[in-house]
């Protein structure tokens, strides 16, 4: 079968992830999903142990995206782990919930740039999960605001010369707000969602980014400006 590109999606079994995934395969592309659980509708399906270390995670990881792709190389490597949690210096889960950022979003956002090394095109895309409020300080959320911010220093420096990616490879964070998720709106039921960032938009510009459609500079942090159910990007 002929596919109009290929991608791997780091965290495709997460709201954010499984939009992605539907909306790359809707158009004719071939989707490979890394996640802790299986995510079927995917072409491909890796499921990362949780359990394991960092370097463990990444042998894992490595080996079986070679198993499943090959030699073939793919268009766009689109990173989407990561979750939220809360907590101050004086929190009783303060170090726990920091720890837990750090593995959802450092982790897998590092092994993603190990798998582009690998496995990405010349010129192709690499996406990674930053947050608009890890621009400034995140007194309420500390954990979750310093793995964010480590986040945009790595789309920065892979982004500069040397970095180890492929030539003119494309690197970027989105800095989303808030996202139109079942559990956001779970969890917030009184909210605005007029300013919440739909899925189906991030998953489209993420298509085509991967496309070379609208790319900003690369290392470009991305924010997501949502109004009256409208977005629009604004680089930070």
């Amino acid at each position: 079968m002929s596919f109009s590109g290929r991608v791997v999606i780091y965290g495709g079994k997460g709201a954010l992830g499984a939009a992605c995934v539907k909306h790359f395969k809707n158009n004719n592309w071939w989707v490979a999903s890394i996640d802790m659980k299986e995510m079927e509708e995917a072409d491909a399906s890796i499921v990362v142990e949780p359990s394991e270390n960092w370097t463990a995670q990444e042998t894992q990881v490595l080996s079986k995206v070679k198993e499943v792709l090959g030699d073939e190389k793919v268009e766009a490597i689109i990173n989407v782990a990561g979750g939220w949690a809360g907590g101050h210096a004086g929190s009783k889960d303060f170090i726990a919930n920091a720890d837990l950022m750090w593995r959802q979003s450092v982790w897998s956002s590092c092994i993603s740039a190990a798998i582009a090394a690998k496995h990405l095109k010349e010129g192709g895309v690499v996406t990674l999960p930053g947050a608009k409020a890890a621009t400034a300080g995140t007194p309420g959320m500390i954990g979750y605001g310093i793995a964010k911010a480590a986040i945009h220093q790595l789309t920065q420096s892979l982004a500069a010369p040397n970095s180890g990616l492929p030539a003119n490879s494309f690197v970027a964070s989105i800095l989303p707000i808030t996202l139109d998720t079942p559990m956001n709106r779970k969890w917030m039921p009184d909210a605005d969602t007029s300013s919440w960032t739909s899925l189906e938009y991030i998953a489209d510009l993420f298509l085509r980014w991967s496309k070379n459609e609208g790319r900003p500079a690369s290392g470009s942090l991305v924010g997501l400006v949502t109004k009256n159910g409208q977005t629009e990007t604004v680089i930070v």
